[in-house]
Parts: C-alpha cells; sequence; structure tokens
C-alpha cells in the first residue's frame, strides 16, 4: 500500500487552491493512506475530506516561541520528536505544494524516500529528490497544482477546489446567521480582507456595492474575515451598518466556510474565502489586481475581475505609491455587471 503525505502547511487561501490533490492521488491510488500535514490553525479546511485519511498538524506556534525565547533544547527535542513520529509512518512519498525552505524541511523529515518539490524557492530544493518549476504564464485554477499532479502521473481532472464541512459547523453557522434574522440563501458573502493592502478593493466600494446587491437581489451582504480584519471590517461598515451583517472576527474557520456553501452570491478579492466560491460552485465574481493566481476559475460560476495594468501582477512589490490602480479602477458597476452574469447561472454547474 502507498503511504504519500502532501505537505502544504498555509495559508487558507492556498490549502483551498491545492485540496484538489488528495482526491487526484485517490483516484490514483484507491488504497493508498493519504496524509496531509498543516497548520493546526488551518486543518478544519481538509479535515472533513474523504480523500485524506489522516490530518498531520504541524506545531509552528510551538517552535516558533521556543525559537524566540531562546530554548534550543526543548526546540530541538520537539523537532527530534515530531521527525519520529512522521518517519514511523513510514510515507513513501511526499510532495511539498509549498515551495518554500520551511516546507522542504518538514518534507524531508518525513523520510520518504521520493520527496517532490513544487518550484523550489529559498534554497528548498536541497531536501527534494525531484523539482518541477511552476508554469509562469496566467491560466487555471491551481495551475502550479495541476502541473505538478500531472507531473506525478495523476489524472488532474478539473482540478477545482474540493471542500466538505461538517454538518456540526453548518449548524453553528446558519444558526449565528438567523441570529441576524437572515436565512439560507438570502445573503451574499463579502470577503474584503487579505494580509496585504496592494490586494484590497476599497472600502468606498464596498459600501457602493452593498446596497445595489440588497436593491436587485434581495441578498443581505455578510463581512466575512479573520480577528485581525476587524478594524477594517469596521471601517467598511461604518457609514450604514444596516447595509451590512458584520461576522469579521465572529466566525470559525470551519463555520466561514460553511457560509460560503450556503451563500447565493461570493464577492471578493484574492483571499481564500473567495476561492471557496468556486469549490463550492457558489455563483463568484473575484477581484484581483496585484496577484492573479488565475484567469481561468473552471466553473461558469465564477468571473475573474483583472485588469491586466502594465504594472500587474505586482504581487508583494508595489510601483504605484499606494495608488492600487489595478484596483481602484474596479468600479462597483463593473462589478455588477459580472455579479448579473454570475446570478444567471445555475450554482452547481460545472466548467
Amino acid at each position: 500500500m502507498k503511504r504519500i503525505l502532501i505537505v502544504r502547511t498555509s495559508a487558507i487561501g492556498d490549502v483551498v487552491l491545492a485540496s484538489p490533490m488528495a482526491d487526484a492521488i485517490r483516484r490514483a491510488h484507491p488504497d493508498a493512506h493519504v496524509a496531509w500535514l498543516v497548520q493546526a490553525e488551518y486543518a478544519s479546511l481538509i479535515a472533513h475530506d474523504p480523500a485524506i485519511n489522516e490530518i498531520i498538524p504541524w506545531p509552528r506556534g510551538q517552535w516558533l516561541r521556543d525559537a524566540k525565547a531562546g530554548r534550543v533544547l526543548a526546540l530541538r527535542r520537539s523537532i527530534v520528536e515530531f521527525r519520529r513520529a512522521l518517519r514511523e509512518r513510514a510515507f513513501d512519498t511526499a510532495i511539498n505544494l509549498q515551495g518554500l525552505l520551511k516546507s522542504g524541511f518538514l518534507t524531508w523529515l518525513s523520510g520518504a524516500p521520493r520527496r517532490v518539490g513544487l518550484s523550489p524557492r529559498e534554497g528548498s530544493r536541497v531536501f527534494h529528490t525531484e523539482r518541477l518549476d511552476a508554469p509562469a504564464s496566467l491560466g487555471r485554477i491551481g495551475g502550479e497544482y495541476r502541473a505538478l499532479a500531472e507531473h506525478l502521473g495523476l489524472d488532474a481532472g478539473a482540478f477545482i477546489p474540493t471542500l466538505h464541512v461538517s454538518p456540526e459547523a453548518e449548524r453553528r453557522a446558519l444558526d449565528r446567521l438567523a441570529g441576524h434574522g437572515v436565512g439560507p440563501g438570502a445573503f451574499a458573502v463579502f470577503a474584503p480582507h487579505t494580509t496585504r493592502p496592494q490586494k484590497h478593493w476599497f472600502g468606498q466600494s464596498w459600501r457602493e456595492l452593498a446596497p445595489r446587491i440588497r436593491g436587485e437581489f434581495g441578498l443581505v451582504p455578510v463581512l466575512l474575515g479573520s480577528p485581525g480584519d476587524r478594524p477594517a471590517s469596521e471601517t467598511i461598515a461604518a457609514s450604514d451598518s444596516r447595509d451590512f451583517i458584520n461576522l469579521v472576527g465572529h466566525t470559525r474557520l470551519d463555520e466561514a466556510m460553511a457560509l460560503v456553501k450556503h451563500a447565493s452570491l461570493v464577492v471578493g478579492v484574492d483571499t481564500g474565502l473567495t476561492h471557496m466560491g468556486t469549490g463550492f460552485a457558489r455563483p463568484t465574481v473575484a477581484l484581483f489586481g496585484s496577484t492573479c493566481p488565475y484567469t481561468d476559475p473552471g466553473r461558469s460560476t465564477t468571473r475573474v475581475i483583472y485588469l491586466g495594468l502594465p504594472c500587474a501582477p505586482c504581487r508583494r512589490h508595489p510601483t504605484c505609491g499606494g495608488a492600487f490602480t489595478c484596483l481602484r479602477e474596479i468600479t462597483p458597476e463593473s462589478v455588477m455587471t459580472h455579479v448579473r452574469a454570475v446570478m444567471s447561472t445555475r450554482a452547481g454547474e460545472g466548467s
């Protein structure tokens, strides 16, 4: 029996985009033991995937705390124990979907004789026995992960995010929404937050979009995000809180997934919640500016807005001095045009 380890420790959007890898492995090797190594805080994204036999949480937080406190012996002991636990599982293949030094190190810790790395960076290639450079061109959703699946000889299929939510998380999420007087399907998810400001659409634009969505489709905009996004979300909702239900920082990750699953519309920037909309086949409009991981979402229920300015994608190195023209020139009117298009498609329709 094959024993295969997937290493993609973070972050939300990347784990979502990489999620079809487990199913591709399962189709090729029905009897394999498939494990996924991930940071504990993101484990719920894949915890209920039937293609995955085991979730292995990486204790990154403890390692960092030990390192910062100078607890060298404690850190070394923890790493040795983690290595032993991985090697006891006798993986024959480890797949590094992150391509970073940390994920390469974790791949090597597994002891798997075949260690395949995606686009090695930061010197991580020293930990791999094989590597694959990701396609440089823009293309299909999850394109680099799909390319690695094909490199491994797997049938990649549609390779659209594969997401599963527990009934308990769905119940908690819908109960929370019911407390605001809103039922399943009567709301639109707004996903305005990421870790980088050059990926954000402007607060005024969200405020102008919300009443349009309410007025034309009768959907209540629900803001979602992490606790760290609360100040920004309060700025968006400040002008007229009646336009929004602000749940930013008030849901667990699996509850946010459940709300995306039951939304009638998702509008968001380049962030994990937006990619979930595509995975759940919700009518989704994705706004990209400084980044564009895909132009083909693989579903007719998703529309990507990407202006493709000469300076884009700048990724982590904007050259506009904070103007963020690539997003500023995306107007609420243009977003509504795309919203009308996706709302006319039938939820659940494939590519």
